[in-house]
């Protein structure tokens, strides 16, 4: 038995979300008296899992892999299963895996909760966010595997060194997946990606202009936060529609939104609404954003943010 985790990485690089994914599958390795698997893809250095509770590492190398389908991915997730007979598979919030975990729990015959929020019971209750994180739910899983995704940035990410060992794994790969061509990607700009922020800088149409966008980078760089924005702003070509976010777009729930000129439309709201501390910023002060803040500030953001951006460098 053990507990088998898919550790998301860009450019070999092994992620934020990955941390969290593998600290929550230690604490239920932890309970069960099992241990915790992961499988990495093109990571150089996967030794850094063992930091994280990490036993034991499938370290699959392989340059076709580059660009991994969700199809692919299942196929060399299954292999793993089977390998390390694991019950439990755990993923994070990231597209990719929010893409694989359906596919892979149809596959095995597995009861599958996403947007998780809180560890298993004895009996296999969790809960998760469900309705825009209007509510939760309450799970119970009592198939033989259980595949389960996290909810973004819901778990505190622990250190806790174990021995790790890395073995190299050569799964087969779909003949099917050789039909698939990456035309192009498009990479986010920003130095913080969204995917391990734990704050977010967004900005709406209330900055009037593309050209006015330095005050959200320039309040982004002095927090070390990542940038996004409104629907209508990537509408609009202002930023690229990698930044934007909310229920259409990337939800998130960094420790900390701020929203710089947006109202607050309710799909924005909804794919923002996990977010723990929500701080409003527009000069509008009818705008809905401010019902669902945890603070407020009615002003100019012309004016509030480079006064708010002056205070923190003083601070700093």
């Amino acid at each position: 038995m053990s507990v088998l985790i898919y550790i998301d990485s860009e450019n070999g690089k092994v992620k934020k979300s990955a941390f969290e994914v593998a600290t929550y599958a230690r604490a239920i390795a932890d309970k069960q008296q099992t241990k915790v698997v992961a499988v990495t893809i093109n990571v150089p250095q996967p030794e850094v899992l063992a930091a994280y509770g990490v036993n034991k590492v499938l370290s699959i190398t392989n340059d076709q892999l580059q660009h991994i389908s969700a199809n692919t991915l299942n196929h060399l997730l299954q292999q793993a299963v089977a390998k390390e007979n694991s019950t439990i598979v755990v993923f994070s919030a990231s597209s990719q895996a929010k893409e694989v975990a359906p596919l892979l729990a149809n596959s095995l015959q597995a009861g599958y909760v996403s947007n998780i929020i809180s560890l298993p019971t004895e009996d296999f209750i969790v809960k998760s966010n469900v309705f825009s994180n209007k509510a939760i739910s309450l799970s119970q899983i009592n198939t033989p595997i259980k595949v389960l995704g996290l909810a973004p940035n819901a778990f505190k990410i622990e250190e806790k060194n174990v021995e790790l060992a890395v073995e190299p794994f050569a799964p087969t790969l779909p003949d099917s997946d050789q039909e698939i061509q990456v035309i192009t990607t498009e990479k986010t700009s920003g130095k913080v990606s969204l995917d391990d922020a734990t704050i977010v800088v967004s900005g709406g149409r209330g900055l009037k202009a593309a050209e006015n966008w330095q005050i959200v980078e320039g309040l982004a760089e002095v927090l070390g936060a990542a940038t996004a924005c409104s629907k209508p702003v990537a509408d609009m070509g202002w930023r690229p529609h990698s930044e934007h976010v909310g229920q259409t777009g990337k939800p998130v729930a960094p420790n900390l939104y701020i929203a710089i000129g947006i109202s607050g439309a309710i799909q924005h709201l909804a794919g923002v609404n996990a977010s723990k501390v929500k701080l409003v910023i527009n000069s509008d002060p009818e705008a809905p954003f401010f019902k669902a803040a945890d603070y407020g500030v009615v002003g100019d953001a012309f004016e509030v943010v480079p006064k708010l951006i002056e205070k923190l460098k003083a601070r700093q």
